[in-house]
């Protein structure tokens, strides 16, 4: 299931993110990018607006395909579900993506896909805002609502402790359930 819903046109712009594999030798090269809130500009409807770090790419050539791990480290901008207080949300994603040479370009799962011999370049936007758009969580609490009681938990009571409530019942009280 992908993401990214946005046009290729809006790829682009993103010219931040390329990588020229045309040039490159079989074997491991390494690449660094910064991404900050232009990169999410770029994509409609996106659930994260603000944010900022590094994604480091170690790229492995070889004549049938491409490998990337990316390591993106830095912390996206929410806003908590329960206050609407905004907070730095950090981030950890580690990720392969694997790119085969073929006579079309087609995606074969999520993280492998077909591209064409003569392919002169990869950008890797989409997939870096895909890996940090599904680390938001479902339930965005601000920090310091993390470690405290939730509101929203249903809290269940034993029959005991029904009983031991109904036993210390002030008497008058009491009196007042005879007149049911």
């Amino acid at each position: 299931m992908r993401v990214f819903t946005g046009k290729w046109t809006e790829m682009m712009d993103l010219k931040a993110y390329k990588i020229e594999i045309f040039g490159l030798s079989n074997s491991t090269h390494d690449f660094n990018f910064l991404f900050n809130d232009d990169l999410f500009t770029h994509f409609e409807n996106s659930l994260v607006s603000k944010g900022k770090g590094t994604c480091d790419v170690i790229l492995t050539k070889t004549d049938s395909m491409i490998t990337l791990n990316l390591k993106i480290e830095g912390s996206i901008e929410l806003e908590c579900d329960r206050s609407l207080e905004l907070f730095d949300f950090p981030i950890s994603i580690n990720k392969e993506i694997i790119y085969k040479y073929g006579d079309e370009q087609e995606e074969l799962s999520e993280d492998v896909f077909v591209i064409l011999k003569g392919q002169q370049e990869l950008n890797i936007a989409a997939f870096l805002y895909e890996s940090i758009s599904l680390e938001v969580p479902m339930k965005k609490l601000h920090p310091k609502f993390q470690n405290g009681p939730e509101s929203d938990e249903m809290i269940y009571v034993s029959e005991t402790d029904k009983e031991s409530q109904e036993e210390s019942i002030d008497p008058r009280w009491e009196a007042l359930k005879k007149l049911k």
